[in-house]
């Protein structure tokens, strides 16, 4: 028997469930930069909980960087690090002579952004990588991977696939940046991309993700999976992205 809306339970332990009430109420602006959190004993009063609960509770949220604060004084509101992330903006070719859109983008903002390749590879990709490619259970793709820094704190871990027959004989192959970035590349080499499918869903981080940004706890990531399409319908690349959901939102239809 199913148990009842009434009979369900969050079955973490209250230090988390605290942690995760007082951080949404932090993101939707209810506790704005500088702002102070609730006392201890105002949060005790409100959760049903002990001192050391909720001191363990905004342990969690200072690791995240949220608040800052020393036990018995305030705690407070750091400046907001969470960002609202437009990807429709970095999908089309830069402007001739200037980086990668996102980061243009980020410059355009007052930030410093850059990237790290870390690897080029022909791999069999993921299962659902394979599908928007069109590959088989054991055909390859050409790998390029990478991390985006935001002011150098890594901000995004991404795994971009190419069909081998496209990425041979193009700076696709070698490990070194694109001027401009991929969607450059493929325009000039005929393919340029005229739709972008995004299929994002919320997951826990992988361990390669949860050391590649540095992640503060076990909280989920925001994995993007985009297919960018050419002329004819033509699917020329796959990307897979990782951001920390604390710290990134996703907008579309800007």
């Amino acid at each position: 028997m199913s148990p009842t809306e009434s009979e369900i339970v969050d079955p973490r332990p209250l230090h988390e469930r605290i942690a995760a009430d007082l951080r949404e109420q932090i993101n939707a602006g209810d506790y704005p930069t500088g702002a102070a959190i609730p006392s201890t004993g105002r949060l005790k009063a409100r959760f049903e909980a002990s001192s050391a609960t909720v001191q363990k509770a905004l342990g969690l949220l200072k690791k995240e960087g949220l608040v800052v604060g020393r036990a018995g004084s305030s705690v407070q509101v750091r400046e907001q690090r969470r960002q609202v992330m437009a990807p429709g903006r970095y999908s089309a070719p830069a402007v001739a002579g200037e980086p990668y859109r996102w980061i243009a983008e980020a410059e355009a903002r007052g930030q410093s952004g850059r990237s790290q390749l870390l690897e080029v590879a022909e791999v069999v990709p993921p299962a659902d990588v394979r599908g928007a490619l069109g590959l088989g259970n054991n055909e390859r793709a050409v790998l390029r991977k990478q991390i985006l820094f935001l002011n150098d704190e890594p901000c995004e871990l991404v795994k971009s696939y190419y069909p081998v027959e496209l990425a041979q004989g193009t700076a696709l192959m070698q490990k070194r940046r694109i001027q401009g970035g991929s969607p450059t590349l493929l325009a000039e080499a005929g393919f340029p991309p005229v739709q972008t499918l995004d299929r994002v869903s919320a997951c826990i981080a992988t361990q390669e993700q949860y050391e590649a940004l540095h992640l503060p706890s076990d909280l989920p990531v925001l994995r993007t999976l985009r297919v960018v399409i050419s002329r004819g319908g033509r699917v020329v690349e796959v990307t897979e992205m990782a951001k920390a959901s604390h710290l990134y939102e996703l907008q579309y239809g800007y």
